[in-house]
């Protein structure tokens, strides 16, 4: 399978996820809303069930660790979509969110390494410890790119596959075969989004110099003779 078909593959287990939560989702969306919760609650919220996730897989127990990162899901959707109806969208409310997500994907990682590191698998330990890497600089690569360039969201595996994936592996007990993908898919994302940044910046900076060029040249003599009958009028 070639990394398009298997990003088109992820996308569709990703899409079938969500069309079978979507009408509970729209239920629960509809009754937060009525009692008017905060959507920084459920933000902590869905934080707190995956601390639980982290601790089932710090203990091996993979099956209910990936049933309880499937339920944490529910909340990481329900918090932007109450602030959305509640007309609580807020700049730092997308930043916790983001902030909060990045800790429940290196907490529920961290699981996993303590449970490798008690059965003494250090190339697990250590694969796990790539897998982290790869999503930290997955995120900082887009965070940095985009402070230079107008967008940077070029790569295989962004947070939503990471966590279907880790969801598979561990329902399974496939944690191994899920590992090794992330873990060479989000470095390769990391690259693919440093070559972009390198063409879109050098692609606006030759744009820069373009247009400093055309403003200092030289007016042509038309445009010389055109100012100078100008300036005897005033």
């Amino acid at each position: 399978m070639t990394a398009t078909g298997f990003k088109q593959s992820m996308l569709h287990i990703s899409g079938k996820i969500g069309k079978v939560g979507k009408k509970a989702q729209d239920f629960l969306v509809r009754r937060l809303s009525k009692y008017r919760v905060n959507p920084n609650f459920l933000t902590f919220t869905g934080l707190g069930i995956n601390i639980a996730a982290t601790v089932c897989f710090a203990k091996g127990m993979f099956f209910w660790a990936g049933l309880v990162v499937l339920f944490a899901g529910v909340f990481d959707m329900l918090d932007g979509a109450v602030a959305r109806v509640t007309n609580r969208e807020t700049r730092f409310g997308a930043f916790l969110d983001s902030v909060v997500d990045r800790y429940s994907d290196m907490l529920m990682l961290f699981g996993l390494m303590i449970w490798y590191a008690k059965m003494d698998k250090m190339f697990y330990l250590s694969l796990t410890g790539m897998v982290i890497i790869g999503s930290v600089m997955t995120s900082y690569t887009r965070a940095r790119a985009e402070s230079i360039i107008p967008a940077c969201k070029q790569g295989f595996l962004e947070r939503a596959e990471r966590v279907v994936l880790l969801i598979i592996g561990a329902l399974t007990d496939r944690l191994a075969v899920a590992l090794w993908i992330m873990a060479i898919l989000t470095n390769w994302t990391v690259v693919q989004r440093i070559w972009y940044t390198y063409k879109e910046a050098s692609r606006l900076e030759k744009q820069d110099l373009q247009v400093e060029g055309e403003e200092a040249a030289p007016p042509t003599d038309e445009e010389a003779k055109l100012a100078a009958k100008a300036s005897l009028q005033t």
